[in-house]
């Protein structure tokens, strides 16, 4: 029998919050969460409460924030604690998604060769994402990134 991780458990509760409309108190939950875990904490949970958090963000120079952490944690994650969780996640397949969130925001800041950079880095990895909703998805996302970046827009997307 598995036991359930409380931190990922409360990083799902905070996702829920935030994903009915609760943006602040799901911001102040996952925010009391990074200070619990630390810079030097559980890679997979560093990397999964600053993926969100990043979401939870407006402006894109705060997102960014997050998504740096949250590429971070990755590059400190291993396969084995990933699978912990689910038996099904690679940290390979955390990278298209990283990259695609770090893309959108280089790209709203109006740093589009940075954002190229991070586009080429998600496409690169895509053979790691499975043809289900998520991988098509990101796969959406690079193509809606690389869309406002060819028109050299800085407008927050509605969905990448």
């Amino acid at each position: 029998m598995t036991v359930a991780d409380p931190t990922m458990l409360a990083i799902t509760d905070a996702v829920t919050l935030g994903r009915q409309g609760d943006t602040a108190r799901a911001r102040e939950a996952l925010t009391a969460l990074w200070e619990t875990v630390g810079v030097t904490g559980d890679a997979l949970h560093r990397c999964t409460i600053a993926h969100y958090l990043a979401d939870l963000h407006e402006h894109a120079a705060d997102a960014l924030t997050w998504d740096v952490r949250a590429l971070d944690a990755a590059a400190s994650l291993t396969d084995e604690r990933a699978q912990q969780e689910n038996s099904a996640l690679t940290v390979r397949g955390f990278y298209p998604s990283l990259h695609l969130n770090l893309a959108d925001n280089y790209r709203r800041l109006g740093a589009f060769d940075t954002a190229h950079t991070h586009l080429d880095a998600a496409r690169a990895r895509l053979d790691a994402l499975d043809d289900d909703g998520y991988g098509a998805g990101v796969r959406a996302g690079i193509s809606h990134v690389e869309t406002a970046l060819a028109e050299g827009s800085t407008e927050r997307l509605p969905t990448h």
